[in-house]
């Protein structure tokens, strides 16, 4: 696991990545700062267990799941954390565009499902969280 914050003024929202590849991470973790107008503290995950326990620690705003990942899958990983936080807001972040995926998803209450061939489509899903976060 590992901690970083972006260094810009205004409400520090907080992010958890959760991706198994560390290049994806790296990617995930641009296209946020990129797209953030306030300070980010980002907090990277590489297992869907290593999420579940990072989730209580520090209540993340938004959390951007990857679904295929080692021994507990995303989706898994959701279902725990759910229970945790009905209100969490997961958005998942897959390869695997897949309908039966996007329906799993969708049952899981999930906030949005994002291909990452297209990671632009996480910008108004963001802004949508943060402003939720700001009133």
């Amino acid at each position: 696991m590992e901690l970083c914050i972006g260094m810009k003024s205004g409400h520090t929202m907080k992010v958890m990545i959760v991706e198994d590849h560390a290049d994806m991470r790296k990617i995930l973790k641009a296209v946020v700062i990129g797209m953030t107008t306030g300070g980010v503290e980002i907090i990277e995950c590489e297992s869907g267990e290593e999420a579940v326990l990072n989730y209580e620690i520090y209540h993340p705003d938004c959390v951007l799941m990857d679904i295929q990942l080692k021994s507990m899958n995303g989706f898994e990983a959701t279902k725990k954390i759910c229970e945790q936080d009905e209100q969490a807001k997961i958005i998942f972040v897959s390869s695997h565009d897949t309908l039966q995926f996007r329906k799993k998803a969708e049952a899981l209450h999930a906030f949005g499902f994002v291909s990452k061939d297209r990671l632009s489509d996480i910008t108004p899903l963001f802004q949508s969280i943060r402003n939720t976060n700001l009133s």
